[in-house]
């Protein structure tokens, strides 16, 4: 009956060791992108806003919350507007931004470790109009109108849990990111 009891015991503890090994291993993460699925933004501009949404396909995530935040920055080229109404071209491109976005992933959404990440939209507003001496206008009593947003910069962070940055991504181009944007990681 002694040995019966022992057996049962050493085989218990095997039995136990071999579940938290597993459970060990099965928790561990080593985040990485999906072939073809590194970060591509989509950016879309119309006139004074500028929409930026970004794209990844992750696998070898962990079992935590996951946060991708969004920073975009760009400037706006106005029109030069005199008491009269007459407007001219401005020269001067003006520093707008940056705007940043959160999206928040549920653990819940991360099947097997992967994720189709999609940011929610991030906005890059110009204001409506800027002093004239902003705007590069011929003179002070001239205001900047109609504005048009060039996106130059876009950073993606990634973090699982929060807090704890697994992927920094990011492109510029000082004249300008429009259309299908792939990020550098």
């Amino acid at each position: 009956m002694n040995k019966i009891i022992k057996r049962f015991i050493m085989l218990f503890a095997v039995a136990l060791f071999v579940f938290t090994a597993g459970v060990s291993a099965a928790q561990a993460a080593s985040p990485h992108f999906k072939k073809n699925g590194s970060p591509v933004c989509t950016v879309t501009i119309s006139g004074s806003t500028a929409t930026t949404t970004c794209k990844a396909v992750i696998t070898g995530l962990g079992g935590d919350d996951l946060l991708a935040t969004v920073t975009v920055s760009g400037s706006a080229v106005y029109q030069c507007q005199n008491a009269g109404g007459n407007t001219a071209p401005g020269q001067n491109k003006v520093v707008i931004g940056p705007a940043v976005t959160a999206t928040p992933v549920n653990s819940d959404a991360i099947k097997n470790g992967n994720l189709t990440l999609v940011t929610n939209p991030t906005v890059l507003s110009a204001p409506s109009t800027v002093s004239g001496s902003a705007a590069g206008c011929p003179n002070p009593n001239w205001t900047g109108v109609n504005p048009v947003v060039t996106v130059t910069s876009i950073s993606l962070v990634i973090e699982q849990p929060p807090g704890t940055v697994i992927f920094t991504c990011s492109k510029s181009d000082p004249n300008g990111l429009t259309g299908s944007v792939a990020l550098t990681c």
